[in-house]
């Protein structure tokens, strides 16, 4: 009985410590827990405990399938905040950064910074603490120490691709007693070379360790060798190298935080680990995942669609684990006078007219190329990749790559899912089973909704991970960087046609499609490739800004179908849904307020 007593009042002591240390959202990331060593020792003497531990470390990766709660799933505004789409609901953060309404106070600035300095302080607590286990092998230590590591320089990355340079705290846990009223940020090299070591020293921590079966959803040694690849390349990009917007933000002792000089070398670092991660895990463990229908013939409509449903499939390199999922009731439409359950939704989450003109024709072509066949007005009978048979579809819609097909629910189209009550169709129009007279404050702004990342099968499953680097991404990284400090090398077309031929379209140079002839053509390519392999994976608020062309993109008006029209042949009609807000401030998150007026040592970043 004593022992049961001193097993509960240790599990007691952890559960207690665990949630002041991690779990609290009101305080500043540097508060600290009291300085109990008894604790803390306890904490750290079993596995079972160390196991929670980390865990709890590991739940601070963002639930970015739950945009519309950032504040307790630790997403981010990223695909409602984009040219990509719309939250119909006005609560949804993106919502106040598309009209410019969010400043330094703003609550879920100050929640998603601290989430990660939490992480931070988490993981270094554990890399410290964790020879304490008497119950845990060395090797075992030996692998979680380097998780921990990896984990700390995710959480970094994530920071500094929000805020640019922040501070960086180092790798012993911050005294309880420590004067924390000098801490300064560190220039943003500082940060990238302090990420990349860390990455390296993980992932060779790592290597021959596996990353399926029961790990899974752990640091890895390729997952740390892509996120050392991703930041190289965000240090690279025109937001913080020569970025002369920043040359204001000079600390006391004259130090520029982001470098005023343009260095193409770092395209090169960017290029080089993107390269050395394709040659160590192509093709013998990632590949392009592509998949044959009924009939044993290739579909690139099925591949583009489930490289982001099947679990852990040859392309996926990071995954979250199963979760709440709100996202599909976000994409699942309204579906009015339809009693089950698991085919409605609320369509909320809303595609932009920018983001369905973004997609390529089926002969690879934008649709304001004059040979695309791209047609503006008028219907023609159509059978899209996901249905039996054809209908009646807008012929802005018609003859559009399969990716589009997989990305995008539109007026009179079949519903993912038949398995539950049959045939649905999506009606989207004003008066229609989704439209707006039908769905009160569910529906889509646009007319149109996100359908990529949903299941085919019933709404409410939550059995499926959640991807967030996939193999594609890389390849696409990869030819950037080599375009900009390297342009011609053949390997740029080979990784970007790779890309096109798996979504079913001609590669440049095939088909009379010409090859961009100069730097500048091919940087436009890929970067519109991007946009369309790459959409609703919170990819594209990141990339706009790093290229420092959010005004371009971001500001000013946003268009949809007009939802409001009582006849539906009103509906096809685009019209502008939004002015948006978007400024040369807004490439970078303002650091908190309370941040700063705890340690006026802190610079804010430039406009706010």
């Amino acid at each position: 009985m004593k022992k049961l007593r001193k097993h509960m009042q240790m599990k007691r002591i952890f559960f207690a410590a665990i949630a002041f240390l991690l779990l609290a959202c009101n305080d500043d990331f540097l508060d600290q827990v009291p300085d109990d060593r008894l604790t803390f020792d306890a904490t750290f003497s079993q596995r079972n405990n160390v196991d929670q531990y980390l865990a709890n470390i590991y739940s601070r990766i963002p639930n970015e399938m739950a945009q519309r709660y950032t504040t307790t799933q630790h997403s981010g505004p990223w695909t409602g905040a984009s040219d990509e789409a719309e939250y119909v609901w006005s609560f949804h953060w993106g919502n106040y950064l598309d009209v410019g309404d969010w400043n330094a106070t703003t609550g879920e600035v100050s929640s998603l910074w601290s989430n990660f300095y939490r992480g931070i302080r988490a993981a270094s607590t554990f890399i410290q603490n964790v020879d304490n286990c008497q119950d845990c092998q060395p090797d075992r230590i030996n692998q979680y120490k380097a998780e921990a590591k990896a984990l700390r320089a995710f959480f970094y990355y994530n920071l500094i691709r929000s805020w640019g340079p922040v501070i960086l705290l180092g790798n012993e846990p911050i005294p309880a007693d420590a004067d924390l009223s000098g801490l300064k940020r560190n220039t943003m090299q500082e940060c990238v070379d302090y990420i990349v070591a860390e990455l390296d020293e993980a992932a060779d921590e790592l290597e021959g360790i596996s990353f399926d079966g029961q790990n899974a959803g752990r640091m890895s040694r390729p997952f740390a060798l892509a996120i050392k690849e991703k930041t190289l390349l965000l240090n690279a990009s025109p937001l913080f190298n020569g970025n002369s917007d920043y040359s204001e933000m000079v600390d006391e002792e004259g130090i520029q935080l982001i470098s005023q000089t343009v260095d193409n070398s770092k395209w090169q670092d960017a290029a080089d680990a993107a390269k050395a991660f394709i040659d160590e895990y192509v093709p013998g463990t990632f590949s392009l995942y592509r998949e044959n229908d009924a009939n044993g013939t290739y579909s690139p409509y099925l591949s583009t669609r489930n490289v982001m449903t099947t679990d852990w499939n040859d392309e996926i390199i990071f995954a979250r684990t199963r979760g709440q999922i709100y996202y599909h009731y976000d994409v699942t439409p309204l579906h009015s006078g339809i009693s089950n359950s698991e085919v409605k939704g609320a369509g909320g989450l809303s595609a932009t007219q920018e983001m369905v003109d973004a997609y390529f024709m089926a002969n690879g072509r934008s649709i304001d190329d004059p040979a695309s066949g791209y047609t503006e007005d008028g219907f023609s009978q159509y059978q899209s990749p996901f249905d039996f048979t054809q209908r009646s579809t807008y012929n802005q819609w018609v003859n559009r790559e399969p990716r589009f097909y997989v990305g995008i629910t539109y007026n009179n189209s079949l519903w993912l899912n038949r398995t539950s009550v049959g045939n649905i169709i999506t009606e989207t129009w004003y008066n229609g089973n989704s439209g707006r007279a039908a769905g009160g404050n569910d529906y889509p702004p646009t007319g149109y909704i996100v359908r990529k990342n949903m299941i085919t099968s019933p709404r409410g499953n939550q059995d499926r991970t959640i991807p967030m680097l996939r193999l594609a991404e890389i390849y696409l990284d990869y030819v950037e960087a080599l375009n900009e400090v390297d342009p011609g090398n053949p390997d740029i077309l080979i990784y970007l046609n790779e890309i096109r031929d798996r979504a079913g379209i001609p590669g440049y140079g095939e088909d009379g499609l010409e090859v961009p002839s100069s730097q500048a053509e091919m940087r436009e390519a890929i970067h519109k490739e991007r946009r369309v392999e790459l959409a609703f994976e919170n990819v594209r608020y990141f990339d706009v800004r790093r290229w420092k062309e959010g005004v371009d993109y971001f500001d000013g008006p946003k268009h949809g179908m007009d939802i409001n029209a009582p006849q539906e042949v009103d509906f096809y009609n685009v019209v502008e849904f939004e002015n948006r807000v978007f400024d040369l401030r807004h490439h970078l998150f303002p650091i908190p307020q309370d941040e700063i007026n705890a340690n006026p040592a802190l610079i804010q970043n430039t406009g706010w």
